[in-house]
């Protein structure tokens, strides 16, 4: 199996190499793209800059992760490797913060833009509803002022009519300060009036700006001009929100009713008989208690509006498309993820080679019980070996040459009388060595050692 795996990482060198490179390429690209919208300046340094940076990215992710995947399998000792392992998790922190973020802008950053816009256009759609929504408040006093004029005006004239209040018809003391407090009333209840035609002029206008805004948000083709105009329409937004709470009523109503209950000055009786003036003084007394109820209901009802918090409207804060990926990062986790996986992929490809690495010393490690040899093992080997290097030098002899050297060998001819002086060559028999022997299996190995 070690060899099978040598053989295998020897194949996917090349494809190793090349899989670093496109890689250290895409991210160099993606970080282009990225950084373009970061550079200020005249479009030439712009696009150097941004090449230049973009080169350097990619020539330090491609040397980054061959240097792990050529030392970092081949290392054995565990604190190494642990220090190489930590240097791997270093280098991926500088990656991400020098390329991923910008692969996130590249991948995301049109997107997060888009939606920087349309959470600033919530955000100041709920300003204008809660400007309106305190105007409108306001409004609400308006029944209460047309009920207490009604009243003061229908008291004036029943006393005018019937003398309901003092027992003496005719116009008098009481008539005047009745007619007076109804008088200004009405009045009060037509400048609240005035002041709703204001507040739906000023919402209307609103939401023609909420419109456009919207049109935008949801507009084709290049973001940046977009967020352009958009800046344009939230300004005025901004204006007409702050011009809705600057003309509320409640303060006026506030300061009417304030006025209501300190200005009020009794007037003098002016009936004819002393018991007339003494029942004008009495119905007089009611009457400014009535006003003073009156006014403090009035200011209570102004105080609750005031009390309201202000719409506030954010200040719109145009973002570059990095600055929007950061802000909004959770909601582009997939873009994120694939911006980073871009950088971090070979970090796979140096596990896979550690693993393979491990497997192959633990295969060839002799202290594994199958890998181990004994004494006998090794002398049957060395024998096979020898065995085989005679066979292999005999096979490489060509034969004329094998002849000759048999003939060589071969002792000249005598005649037969000499015979017993050199006889021939005995003949072979059964148990003299043959030149090839056959070789003995493992199993057989302890009847020829």
């Amino acid at each position: 199996m070690a060899q099978s795996l040598r053989h295998g990482i020897d194949e996917l060198s090349w494809t190793t190499r090349a899989t670093l490179a496109v890689l250290a390429l895409a991210s160099g690209v993606y970080t282009y793209l990225g950084v373009r919208d970061l550079l200020d300046g005249t479009a030439t340094l712009t696009f150097l800059g941004a090449i230049i940076y973009s080169a350097a990215v990619s020539v330090a992710i491609y040397a980054f992760w061959s240097y792990l995947i050529r030392f970092l399998p081949h290392v054995r000792e565990g604190h190494i490797r642990i220090k190489l392992y930590g240097a791997m998790a270093l280098g991926a922190v500088m990656i991400i913060a020098m390329s991923s973020w910008l692969n996130a802008a590249a991948l995301a950053g049109s997107a997060a833009l888009e939606q920087h816009l349309a959470e600033a256009t919530e955000s100041y759609s709920r300003s204008l509803d809660q400007a309106h929504n305190n105007a409108l408040a306001a409004q609400s006093i308006l029944p209460d002022i047309q009920l207490a004029s009604d009243r003061f005006a229908r008291l004036a004239d029943q006393e005018r009519n019937s003398g309901a209040l003092t027992g003496t018809s005719g116009s008098g003391t009481v008539v005047q300060l009745l007619g007076q407090m109804s008088a200004q009333l009405t009045a009060l209840a037509q400048q609240v009036s005035g002041d709703r035609e204001e507040v739906a002029t000023l919402y209307s206008q609103g939401e023609k700006h909420l419109s456009a805004m919207r049109r935008l948000v949801s507009g084709h083709g290049p973001v940046a001009p977009r967020g352009d105009a958009f800046a344009d329409e939230a300004v005025a937004l901004s204006g007409v929100i702050a011009s809705m709470q600057q003309t509320s009523i409640a303060p006026a109503v506030r300061r009417a009713a304030d006025g209501l209950e300190r200005a009020f000055i009794a007037p003098a009786a002016d009936g004819g008989t002393e018991d007339l003036r003494t029942r004008q003084d009495l119905v007089v007394g009611n009457v400014a208690n009535a006003i003073s109820e009156e006014a403090r209901a009035l200011a209570r009802a102004a105080d609750e509006i005031l009390a309201r918090p202000k719409a506030e409207p954010e200040r719109f804060v145009p973002l570059s498309k990095p600055e929007a990926v950061l802000r909004y990062a959770t909601d582009f986790l997939p873009s994120w993820a694939g911006a980073i996986s871009i950088d971090l992929m070979p970090a796979v490809l140096v596990v896979i080679l550690s693993i393979v690495q491990l497997s192959i010393r633990n295969t060839e490690d002799p202290e594994i019980p199958e890998n181990r040899m004994t004494a006998s093992d090794m002398m049957v080997a060395l024998k096979l070996y020898e065995r085989m290097r005679d066979q292999v030098e005999e096979d490489a002899t060509p034969a004329y040459t094998r002849r000759t050297a048999r003939d060589d060998d071969r002792p000249l001819p005598v005649s037969r009388d000499d015979d017993s002086v050199n006889p021939p060559p005995a003949p072979k028999t059964a148990s003299d060595p043959v030149n090839i022997t056959p070789l003995t299996s493992k199993t057989g190995r302890g009847d020829n050692a």
